[in-house]
Formats: C-alpha cells, sequence, structure tokens
C-alpha cells in the first residue's frame, strides 16, 4: 500500500504481509509498483544503521546535487520516528515536515525523495535501520540542519528520551542559515 503524506512527494510505504505460523513473509521492493506509485529507480546503495539506545537522532541530513539522494526507509530491529524537512526552493512546503513511525513490526517504509531533509529519531532500544539511496555517498556534498530548530517546529516523540547526537549533528544550522539547495 501506497499513502502519500501531508507533502504529497513523500510516501509512506506498508508492504503486505503473509503470515502463517511459522512467521511472515512481505515483497519490501518491487521496482515496477515502486514505479506506478511514483518512486522511481533506481535505487544504487544500501545502507544499515544500528543504535545501541533509544534517544538516538541522527539527522537531519541530505546530499546537495549533482550526488542528491533519494531514500527509502525502513526499520528491521525496534522502532523510530522518521522525518523528511522539504528545503526544495519555491516548494509550497517548503520547510515543514512530515513524519511516521517506522518499526519492525509495522514494515512500513518512507520514501524521502531527492531535495528533503531527512532523520530519525530511535524511540527503542537495539533499533537497525536499513534504507536505499538514489545516488552514492558523496561526503564532499553533504549537508544538513539542525534537528531542533524551532521554525521546522518537528513534534519529536521525546518523552522520557535523552537525546544522543553525533558531534557533527550538534552543529548543523537552522533552516534560515541554509542558501538555495534544490
Amino acid at each position: 500500500m501506497f499513502q502519500k503524506l501531508a507533502i504529497p512527494d513523500v510516501i509512506l510505504v506498508t508492504p503486505k504481509r503473509h503470515g502463517d505460523a511459522r512467521g511472515f513473509f512481505s515483497e519490501t521492493y518491487r521496482a515496477e509498483a515502486f514505479e506506478e506509485a511514483g518512486i522511481p529507480g533506481p535505487f544504487i546503495q544500501d545502507n544499515h544503521a544500528y543504535s545501541q539506545q533509544p534517544g538516538v537522532l541522527r539527522g537531519l541530513h541530505f546530499q546537495k546535487p549533482p550526488h542528491a539522494q533519494a531514500k527509502l526507509v525502513r526499520c528491521t530491529q525496534g522502532a523510530i520516528y522518521d522525518v523528511a524537512v522539504d528545503i526544495r526552493q519555491g516548494s509550497p512546503t517548503y520547510g515543514r515536515y512530515v513524519g511516521a513511525e517506522l518499526s519492525a513490526e509495522n514494515g512500513a517504509q518512507l520514501y524521502v525523495p531527492e531535495g528533503f531533509a531527512h532523520g530519525y529519531l530511535t524511540l527503542t532500544p537495539d533499533c537497525h535501520v536499513q534504507y536505499k539511496t538514489s545516488a552514492y555517498y558523496a561526503p564532499e556534498t553533504e549537508g544538513g540542519l539542525a534537528w531542533d530548530d524551532p521554525e521546522l517546529g518537528i513534534e519529536w516523540p521525546m518523552e522520557g528520551l535523552d537525546i544522543i547526537l553525533s558531534d557533527k549533528d550538534k552543529i548543523l544550522p537552522p533552516l534560515s542559515a541554509l542558501a538555495p539547495v534544490f
């Protein structure tokens, strides 16, 4: 099932699960079905991130053209709150965000197109997050936004969590300091 969110370019994907006494089977990616739903390919790199503690916040990250990335994100163990922020200059939803809970239990995935900053917060211990990207990692094109920028107003589900950030993520700028990228 493909559901366009409040920013319609961001799509929540909930693959069908076929279960029985052994567990379940789910087709998590099929190029033709994704293309029909407005999610173009190809994806050319797969990444896997592990976070030991709840409260790990990774983001908000993006890559600038010519290495801009679309992402297809899923949580294969634990649960995360996943966020996409529109940073496309001139977009009617510029500076707005959408978020969704992705978990091993719900099997949901979030498609984040190029032109969005992306980040997530771990809600449980021992989270495994896997995601596909449409471009290779190119550190010279990395950019980011402050996760707690009041202008973005992201409502992270932080109750009872101590936020854990990388040193790099602690110094990311607010949206107002971002030069036009997309």
